[in-house]
């Protein structure tokens, strides 16, 4: 959770301390909660919204259960409270389970209005083969004996058996308290990809047959260890951009093609010192290079917030703190422009190349022992936004554990270790208020209409062949580059440098016929009319449509046609793009070339041909585009 190095470096978000109160609350009547509404899954997206099998929207009401991940702070004896986050020693298990069934756990779940569970785990969990200690599960004797991935399995299934949706999370790596510099900083910190990617299929597999489980979260709040910064798309080995895109791929066609992808955004880069370059790029990043993966409408983005951090702010105070403002420092249009410009904009902007759900995975605040103006000031802005935007979101955390009505005030719900429970609506929290209106908001619902699809191609840092139909069949061009539209979809823009692409299924979905039939094409022998005089054209035979494209360094090396199911037309045009944009007014599709030349058909249209030059000084670039008429 949290703020990237904060907590390594002083600030420790849910560890405040409440003063005494009245006695806790009996524990919830499991057999009077009500489940939660009916959906189908598996799940998918549309546009910005997500939606269950029969199309009807399906907003993520979550909250986040951990303990799975580790708690343990770093230092001393990991079998001690005292070294464990706020006392909360999960020993790699979902929090709770000493003191609380699993059932009453879950039934509080839906009591707080919530239809899915965002459900951390560690690598180190999944490995760890020891039996939990019997006083680790005493409120729930049928898991003794067991592993701690077999009480996750346990969990998972009384959760989904509860009618709620899980989306599985990879948190850390080691099972210790996220998120500083603790040696969990990125997905391969201290573990290879290839590990971290076979533990991924592991886990995707052994609940492939548990359809309520809709969702895979790649890894949390990836960000800067002590010597270097994640990037987003320069090809190296800290480049979460492309290392995100590839699983998320292997998952999508090795391993369950259900699943939704959640992919997070940079949590912080830089030294957090004041004259130092340092932030908190979150999304950001995403207008210029998103994701395309080999399956539409699996995307999901998400981003944290919390208001002790900022845009530029670690989160730490004492050493490691600038003196950038926080978000709870922030006015409240002064937070909602950053909050739009950090990852808002993703579900903001319909029809662009990164338009996809958005998915606040963690946010949250100090409960009963909160008293301080400006934390709860944000946290009811921060609310007003999620229901303004009706935006998808999972508080952190559900669970907390108390003594005396002092423990984790961060949580939802509490148990002491007599099983007494202390939950959000005892009358004596502030927060409930907000929830309720969060939980309450009216937002959209029922049957989402299938949108018009948008996808950026990219050969930056290798082939970007996002067909799985092409995948599946010998390589097509040995020793190039390739960009291949996912299936269904055609290219309808290119860019003259940069070798970037632009998909899409608007005016007519679905173009490519069943036989599989497609054309590679590197000479001019089905060009007929000269319609980029003096250049060399790379056109589709009649009756295929542009699909994909291929280079060497920066050099046109083929194109790629596939044979439509339905007739084309034959009347086209010449888009130049050679000394400039050259797009349609109000051209969909967003900038999926920043600051390069770019050209692009209508969306009555399809590509039919690239036309390049050879030409003394030229790097045979993509100069034009033969665009015709779908009909």
């Amino acid at each position: 959770m949290g703020a990237s190095v904060a907590t390594m470096l002083g600030a420790v978000p849910g560890s405040a301390q409440a003063d005494p109160a009245p006695a806790p609350a009996t524990p919830v009547n499991t057999a009077s909660v009500p489940a939660p509404a009916a959906w189908t899954p598996p799940l998918s997206t549309r546009g910005r919204y997500i939606v269950d099998a029969d199309g009807n929207r399906f907003k993520l009401k979550a909250g986040n259960w951990h303990g799975a991940s580790g708690t343990w702070t770093g230092s001393g004896d990991p079998d001690d409270p005292a070294n464990n986050h706020a006392g909360e020693k999960s020993d790699r298990m979902p929090l709770g389970l000493d003191r609380a069934p699993m059932s009453e756990i879950v039934a509080s779940f839906r009591e707080l209005g919530l239809n899915s569970i965002r459900l951390p785990f560690s690598n180190e969990m999944i490995h760890d083969r020891r039996p939990v200690a019997e006083a680790s599960v005493a409120a729930n004797p049928q898991l003794r004996g067991r592993t701690p991935l077999q009480v996750y399995d346990a969990s998972v299934k009384a959760l989904t058996d509860a009618g709620l949706a899980v989306i599985l999370n990879n948190h850390t790596n080691t099972s210790r308290w996220c998120c500083g510099l603790d040696g969990n900083e990125r997905w391969n910190t201290g573990q290879s990809d290839a590990a971290w990617e076979s533990d991924w299929l592991s886990m995707v597999r052994r609940y492939k047959d548990n359809k309520r489980v809709v969702g895979a979260d790649l890894y949390n709040e990836v960000r800067r260890s002590p010597l270097d910064d994640p990037n987003w798309g320069l090809g190296d080995s800290h480049d979460w951009f492309t290392a995100s895109q590839h699983l998320g791929d292997r998952i999508l066609g090795e391993a369950d093609p259900d699943l939704l992808v959640v992919v997070e955004g940079i949590n912080w880069t830089g030294v957090p010192v004041d004259g130092l370059p340092h932030g908190r790029p979150t999304l950001e990043p995403v207008q210029r290079l998103s994701h395309t993966l080999v399956t539409s409408g699996k995307l999901v983005y998400s981003a944290h917030f919390y208001g002790y951090t900022g845009p530029n702010h670690s989160g730490a105070t004492g050493s490691g703190e600038t003196h950038d403002p926080r978000y709870q420092d922030l006015g409240r249009d002064a937070l909602f422009d950053v909050l739009r410009r950090q990852a808002f904009y993703v579900s903001g902007e319909a029809d662009k190349h990164f338009t996809a759900p958005l998915w606040i995975s963690e946010f949250g605040v100090g409960g009963r022992e909160e008293t301080g103006n400006k934390p709860r000031q944000w946290f009811g802005d921060f609310v007003d936004y999620l229901i303004a935007n009706d935006t998808d979101f999972a508080y952190w955390p559900l669970v907390g554990l108390h003594e005396n009505r002092t423990g984790n005030g961060w949580a939802l719900m509490h148990w002491d270790s007599a099983g007494h429970r202390m939950g959000l609506f005892d009358g004596d929290d502030w927060r409930a208020g907000a929830w309720s209106r969060l939980i309450g908001a009216e937002g959209r619902t029922g049957y989402i209409p299938p949108t018009d699809t948008w996808d950026m191609l990219s050969t930056d840092n290798g082939d970007a062949v996002r067909s799985l139909r092409m995948r599946a069949l010998p390589d097509w061009d040995s020793g190039a580059r390739k960009a291949v539209c996912p299936d269904g979809q055609r290219i309808v823009g290119l860019s003259h440098t940069g070798n970037r692409g632009l998909c899409t299924d608007t005016a007519r979905g679905g173009m490519w016929s069943g036989t599989g039939a497609h054309t590679v094409v590197r000479d001019e022998s089905h060009v007929d009319s000269d319609w980029a005089s003096g250049y060399t054209k790379l056109q589709c035979p009649r009756g295929r449509f542009l699909i994909g494209y291929s280079v060497r360094g920066a050099a046109v090396s083929a194109a790629l046609c596939a044979e439509s199911g339905a007739r084309l037309g034959t009347a086209g045009r010449t888009v130049w793009f050679d000394r400039g944009d050259n797009r349609p007014a109000a051209a969909k599709g967003g900038d999926f070339a920043h600051g390069l030349y770019k050209g692009q058909c209508a969306d009555d249209e399809y590509a039919a041909g690239i036309a390049y030059t050879a030409r003394v000084g030229s790097s045979r670039t993509p100069d034009a585009l033969l665009c015709r008429k779908l009909t």
